[in-house]
């Protein structure tokens, strides 16, 4: 992926992120009855992609992220 890519899709899941956050927090209301979307696993999810491709732009701007002995 080149770097426009990487950081439009980066922009994408740090906004479902902060989003699924948002979702997740409210408080339950019993009288609609229980919550069928997983709001939390889910921003777990979209946090672990933003950092891998905030990870992948770094490597594209030439720092090393990986192993040191490589």
């Amino acid at each position: 992926m080149d770097m426009t890519l990487t950081l439009i899709a980066g922009a994408t899941t740090l906004a479902l992120t902060v989003l699924f956050g948002w979702l997740g927090a409210r408080p339950s209301n019993p009288a609609k009855g229980p919550r069928m979307a997983p709001w939390r696993p889910m921003m777990m999810a979209t946090a672990v992609a933003t950092l891998l491709l905030a990870a992948h732009a770094l490597n594209l701007l030439g720092f090393k992220t990986g192993d040191p002995r490589y």
